[in-house]
């Protein structure tokens, strides 16, 4: 399987930025980014956020606002944040190098152990398995494993198999080899299994199970949740304030509260400390779908703004892109134009 698997991603990977380099900061990056997000939307940020920042020193000077702006658009921002204390403890505590001991790495905000072990297999050259998406769908036909993914035998007996996998020689291109065969082979639906090197030893495949397996972890239905978002402008300037906690912490983002109508619409400017006449009936209303939650946004719009509180600010619409901000206000100021 390995020399099979080895032999065909030779032959057929991509050639994505990433890949033309060993340097684990990079590596870091392009991991951190790929989370639960497809490969063609993330070359471009990768490349641009590396020029911006080419190292863990550049990253850690940084203040918040540059890293999200560079990030917005990109989703879970989270990763961004955790990324960039990441690099704050690289310089702190290593000098600026990444470390190679696994459990240093581990030890780094946001990485866990699917982005230690590729940091650690492609760019130091150790033999540290990796498990995400991809290669649990791969190793779940290959080896038919038909418990959930998520439960915990689950995730040992794939970690196992991974860990097999990738205790030999060239260990960093065969975790990339693994990945790339969920990503283009191995796809959840219409797995192209004549196309597979290593069909041979497929358990799905032979007894017609490629459908079933892997066997899905059970998911909550997205939380419906109704609320209201405010463009406040004075000129071409938008206020914005920014948000604390976890969904869309440290973004600037657009006033807004849960609830319908205009009296949500008021509060949600009184609650960030923004005035502004606000409009009669709302401008638009959009859908946007998160994780967890379905969000149905009604936009209203305000005119002559002006901030009180401590946490807003006025931003130049053409300066927007200099501060984080997510698609969701991306959206509302779009249906507001």
């Amino acid at each position: 399987m390995r020399d099979a698997l080895l032999g065909w991603y030779d032959a057929h990977r991509r050639a994505l930025p990433w890949r033309a380099t060993r340097d684990p900061y990079a590596v870091w990056v392009s991991e951190i980014m790929l989370q639960q997000t497809r490969v063609e939307t993330v070359v471009p940020y990768y490349e641009r956020f590396l020029a911006r920042f080419p190292d863990p020193h550049a990253l850690a000077r940084a203040s918040e606002d540059e890293v999200l702006g560079l990030w917005s658009g990109l989703g879970y921002y989270r990763r961004a944040r955790l990324l960039h204390a990441g690099a704050r403890e690289v310089v702190a505590r290593y000098g600026g190098e990444v470390p190679e001991d696994p459990a240093a790495r581990r030890a780094l905000p946001g990485v866990g152990r699917y982005t230690a072990g590729a940091i650690g297999s492609i760019a130091f050259d150790r033999r540290e398995p990796v498990v995400d998406g991809n290669v649990a769908r791969v190793l779940s036909r290959v080896h038919g494993i038909d418990t959930p993914l998520g439960r915990a035998d689950t995730e040992r007996a794939l970690w196992a198999h991974a860990q097999a996998l990738v205790d030999a020689e060239r260990p960093g291109d065969l975790n990339q080899a693994l990945m790339e065969l969920g990503a283009r082979v191995c796809t959840p639906r219409g797995p192209r299994c004549a196309e597979c090197p290593i069909a041979r030893e497929c358990v799905a495949r032979r007894d017609g199970r490629t459908a079933e397996l892997p066997v899905a972890k059970a998911k909550k239905p997205p939380r419906e949740v109704a609320c209201v978002a405010v463009v406040a402008t004075r000129g071409d300037a938008v206020a914005l304030v920014k948000r604390e906690g976890e969904l869309f912490g440290g973004l600037w983002e657009l006033p807004s509260a849960e609830g319908r109508g205009r009296a949500a619409a008021r509060g949600a400017l009184r609650t960030a400390g923004i005035g502004g006449r606000l409009g009669a009936a709302p401008v638009g209303v959009l859908e946007h779908v998160l994780t967890h939650r379905r969000l149905c946004v009604e936009v209203w719009r305000a005119s002559a703004a002006s901030v009180a509180g401590a946490g807003g600010r006025l931003v130049e619409r053409a300066a927007l892109h200099e501060v984080g901000t997510s698609t969701l206000t991306r959206r509302c100021l779009a249906v507001a134009r």
